[in-house]
C-alpha cells in the first residue's frame, strides 16, 4: 500500500495557495473587462480582459489536481469514516460560515446596486430559490464540489486502495501525456455531449443553480481530481508533470488561442460551451505540467512568509470577494484609468483581507469556522508568522 510521503509537499502548498489567491486579481480584473459581471466600469480594458481569460481558463482545473492529491494522501492516513468527517468539515465548515457572514451581506448590497430590491418581492418562488443559490453559494462553490467529491470518492477511493494492495505490478508505468491527452479529450467530448443532451431534453436545468454545481461542476472537475490521486500514488506521473515538457507547453499556447478564439466567435446558442469543455479539459492538463514544473523548481522550499499565505490563503479567498465587489460598486467610479483602478482595486481588497485575517486569529471561534480545523487553546491565542 502506497504511504504517505515524509518530506513536506512544499510547491504542492505553495501552487494551491497562489492558485486560490489568484482569484483575487482574477475578480477584480473581471470588473474592467468585457465580460459582464455584477459590477463593471465604464470601458472594459483589453489587456485585463486577456489577463482575466488566461486565469479562467485554467486555475481551477490545476487546483483539483492538487485537491485530489492531498486528498488521497489523507485518505491513507485516517479510518475511512474518519477521512470523510475531516474533509467535509475543513470544506463545508468555511462555507457554511460564508453564507451567513460573506454572501448573504453581498446579496443584500447588490439587490440595491443592482436596483432590483424592488423587483424581488414580484418574483415566483422558484426564482427566488434559484436566485439565492446562484448568490449565496457565489465564489464558494468549489467548496461544495469538494464535499460532493469527498462523498464520491469514499467508494472510489476504497475500491481503488483495493486494486492497488491486490496488483503489484508498477502502477502507470506505461503513462505519458500523449495517452493522458487523448483521454482528457474523450472526456472533454463526453462532457459536451451530456451538456448539449441536456440543452436539448430540458434547457432550464442548465440555468439551475444547484444542479450546475452539485452535477455539472462535479462532473468536470472530477478527472482533475482523480488525476492528482493518481499522481500521488505514481512516482512515475508525479513525475511526468513536475518535468518540463515542451509539448505541454506550446499545447498549452496554442489551447488558449483556441479558447479565446471561442470566446470572441462561438455563440451560447451554438456549440461555445461544448467547444470550451473540449479546450479547458485539454488546456487544464497540459497546465498541470507548465504549473507544477514552474512551481517545482521555484517554490520547492520552506518559508515562514510562504507558510502565512498558505494558511492565510482560504481566509483571504473567502473575503475577497464580496470586498472586491464593493470596491467595484463604490469605488471603481471615482477611477478613470482602468490599469489604475485594478492595481488600486488590488491594494484594497489584499489590504483589507490581510487585515481581517490577523483579527480572526485572534478570536478562536471566526478560527474554526474559517478553518475547519479544532483550535487548540494555546494554540488559538498565537497569531501566525
Amino acid at each position: 500500500m502506497t504511504t504517505a510521503p515524509t518530506q513536506r509537499e512544499y510547491f504542492l502548498d505553495s501552487i494551491r495557495a497562489w492558485l486560490m489567491l489568484l482569484g483575487i486579481p482574477f475578480h477584480i480584473s473581471l470588473i474592467y473587462s468585457s465580460h459582464t459581471w455584477h459590477v463593471n466600469s465604464i470601458e472594459p480594458s483589453w489587456w485585463l480582459t486577456l489577463f482575466n481569460d488566461f486565469i479562467h481558463s485554467f486555475r481551477m482545473q490545476v487546483f483539483f489536481v492538487i485537491s485530489g492529491y492531498f486528498s488521497y494522501m489523507l485518505f491513507l492516513r485516517y479510518p475511512l469514516k474518519r477521512w470523510w468527517k475531516v474533509r467535509v468539515e475543513r470544506v463545508g465548515i468555511p462555507m457554511l460560515t460564508a453564507i451567513p457572514l460573506l454572501t448573504l451581506p453581498q446579496f443584500m448590497m447588490l439587490q440595491y446596486v443592482k436596483g432590483k430590491a424592488e423587483n424581488w418581492p414580484n418574483l415566483s418562488f422558484y426564482e427566488k430559490y434559484n436566485t439565492l443559490v446562484w448568490e449565496l453559494i457565489s465564489h464558494l462553490w468549489f467548496l461544495l464540489v469538494l464535499v460532493v467529491m469527498t462523498t464520491v470518492s469514499l467508494w472510489v477511493f476504497s475500491r481503488l486502495r483495493r486494486h492497488l494492495s491486490r496488483h503489484h505490478e508498477p502502477h502507470l508505468a506505461n503513462v505519458t501525456y500523449t495517452k493522458l491527452s487523448l483521454i482528457f479529450l474523450l472526456l472533454g467530448i463526453a462532457y459536451g455531449v451530456i451538456r448539449r443532451t441536456l440543452f436539448i431534453v430540458y434547457p432550464p436545468i442548465l440555468s439551475d443553480g444547484l444542479f450546475n454545481f452539485v452535477v455539472m461542476q462535479t462532473l468536470f472537475y472530477i478527472p482533475f481530481f482523480m488525476l492528482g490521486a493518481l499522481a500521488f500514488i505514481s512516482p512515475k506521473l508525479k513525475a511526468l508533470f513536475t518535468t518540463p515538457s515542451w509539448g505541454c507547453t506550446v499545447g498549452s499556447v496554442l489551447a488558449f488561442i483556441a479558447y479565446l478564439l471561442n470566446q470572441r466567435y462561438g455563440s451560447g446558442d451554438a456549440w461555445m460551451y461544448e467547444t470550451e469543455s473540449v479546450i479547458t479539459m485539454l488546456l487544464g492538463l497540459w497546465m498541470v505540467n507548465v504549473v507544477f514544473a514552474l512551481g517545482h523548481r521555484l517554490l520547492n522550499f520552506k518559508s515562514k512568509r510562504v507558510t502565512y499565505f498558505v494558511n492565510a490563503s482560504l481566509f483571504i479567498y473567502l473575503v475577497h470577494h464580496p470586498l472586491t465587489l464593493f470596491f467595484g460598486a463604490y469605488i471603481t467610479p471615482h477611477i478613470h484609468s482602468n490599469t489604475l483602478g485594478f492595481i488600486t482595486g488590488l491594494v484594497f481588497v489584499i489590504g483589507i483581507a490581510v487585515v481581517l485575517y490577523e483579527i480572526h486569529l485572534r478570536i478562536p471561534l471566526l478560527r474554526f469556522l474559517f478553518s475547519g480545523k479544532p483550535q487548540n487553546k494555546a494554540e488559538s491565542i498565537k497569531p501566525a508568522h
